[in-house]
Formats: structure tokens, C-alpha cells, sequence
């Protein structure tokens, strides 16, 4: 577990199933994550770790479940609650307002925590003009943050594969997450793109932010998490340190077969 860790709990998910028509997605699916720990989700493709994740973050809903953050019973129906209660994420797809800034796509995601009303921004107060300012302050130190602040005025769809993707990141960490939930963050991503994500990760995790990462690069998985679970076939058929896990004869065989395990 990483030095940043704490003993205590601030996600746990226990028995989550879904099933979609005939097909049981999830049977009992859970995990526990302390605050300041980068927790790694992998699985063959089919595994169910999207619908997991997803029903975690709000886009599917559990048949059946237990989800806990920071103590405190929620119920994941929302994906607006869901990032109120404290967890933002990104998508394996980008999903940036294309035509925007840079800047304003961050905006965006920090108007989740407004506090003026809507007759406020209409009549545009003085409370409205003063959040609006500290929002924009915010936001340029989270393009700074993720190394994007010379792009600010950059419309989106004109960046960069990766820089696109740090921008996505930029905009949830604007809604001020407990639990940053990434979705093949270094999907596409070359090489240096990738050691660039992975120290962005790092930054993140110390400031004392959760971060659940779901990613099919297994080496950058078994580098940066200081722990991992894994599915097959909607299950959990292991959990523990990188370590532990490259042992487990199980994950073995659902990675390479079983005779090549043998």
C-alpha cells in the first residue's frame, strides 16, 4: 500500500450484480479503497469491468448492491449525484465539448460545486461574478496542474491525442473528487504520452485523492497501483498488491489459458 494511504475506508462496494437479458454482467462484485490509494481494475476483454464501473459512477444501475463513500451510504442513480457525493471519472472514449476551451471545458466541470442560483447568474450579482472569478481561477491552476496551461485558450478538438486526455482529467478534478475513476486513461497513447499519465497519477494520489483505474496496460497497471482486482467473467478471481496478483494461478489462466499456464 502506498506511503499516501490511510487505514481507514473511502470507497467500498460489496455484492454487485447486474445482469443484462440472459447474461449475469456481475455476480457479487466488491472492493474496498482508502483514501490516497491507486487502485487498479483488470480483466480479459468481457470481464465486466465497465459495467462495474459503471455502476459505480452512476451510468448503469446494480440489481443489487452495497456501495459506501467516505462512510456514508450512497445510491449511485445519478451520474450529477454521484459526482456531488464525491466521485468523478473519465470515459474510454474522450468526451470533451469539442468547440470549447480548454479553459471553459474545465469550468464546466467545476460548476458542480456552484453555489449562486440560477436567478443569480440571470441577474448576474455580485456573488454571481465573484464565484465565476475564483471558478476561472480554479480552473487555470487545474490546466496547470495537468501541464496544459499554455493551451488555455485552445479550443479542444485542436490538442493533442494526449493532451486531450489530460484536459479530461483537468475537468473532474474541477468538480473536486474524493475518488478520481479513470476509464483506459493511456488507451491510444504513446510511450512518452503514457510516463506523462503515469506521474500525473502520481501527483494526484499526493494530494491525497483515490484513484480507481481501469487500464488493459498491465505493465503500467503493475507499476503505479498499490492495489489490483481482478475480474473474469463478472466475478472477483483476485485482489491484492501487483505483486500478489502476477502470482495468483488464477489470474494466470484467465490471462493465457489454462495449458499455457500449466
Amino acid at each position: 500500500m502506498s506511503q499516501h494511504a490511510s487505514p481507514s475506508v473511502l470507497l467500498q462496494v460489496g455484492g454487485v450484480s447486474k445482469r443484462f437479458g440472459g447474461v449475469q454482467a456481475l455476480s457479487e462484485v466488491g472492493l474496498r479503497i482508502p483514501p490516497g490509494q491507486v487502485h487498479g481494475l483488470i480483466g480479459p476483454n468481457g470481464a465486466g469491468k465497465t459495467t462495474f464501473f459503471n455502476t459505480i459512477t452512476g451510468l448503469v444501475s446494480a440489481d443489487r448492491g452495497q456501495f459506501e463513500l467516505d462512510g456514508r451510504a450512497y445510491r449511485p442513480t445519478a451520474v450529477h449525484e454521484v459526482a456531488r457525493a464525491g466521485i468523478a471519472r473519465t470515459f474510454q472514449n474522450i468526451r470533451l465539448f469539442a468547440d470549447m476551451s480548454a479553459l471553459d471545458n474545465v469550468r464546466v466541470g467545476r460548476h458542480v460545486r456552484t453555489r449562486v442560483g440560477w436567478w443569480q447568474a440571470v441577474l448576474r450579482t455580485r456573488a454571481f461574478v465573484q464565484e465565476e472569478a475564483l471558478i476561472e481561477r480554479d480552473a487555470r491552476a487545474l490546466l496547470g496542474f495537468v501541464g496544459l496551461s499554455g493551451q488555455a485558450d485552445q479550443t479542444a478538438r485542436t490538442l493533442s491525442y494526449g493532451d486531450q486526455r489530460r484536459l479530461e482529467i483537468a475537468r473532474a478534478l474541477a468538480t473536486e473528487p474524493k475518488l478520481l475513476a479513470l476509464d483506459e486513461p493511456a488507451a491510444g497513447m504513446n510511450a512518452t504520452e503514457k510516463l506523462a499519465l503515469r506521474e500525473l497519477i502520481e501527483r494526484i494520489r499526493q494530494q491525497g485523492r483515490a484513484v480507481l483505474l481501469i487500464e488493459h496496460d498491465v505493465k503500467l497497471v503493475m507499476g503505479l497501483c498499490d492495489h489490483v482486482t481482478v475480474l473474469d467473467q463478472g466475478r472477483v478471481i483476485a485482489s491484492g498488491t501487483p505483486a500478489e496478483v502476477q502470482r495468483d494461478p488464477a489470474v494466470i489462466a484467465a490471462y493465457l489459458g489454462t495449458g499455457a499456464h500449466a
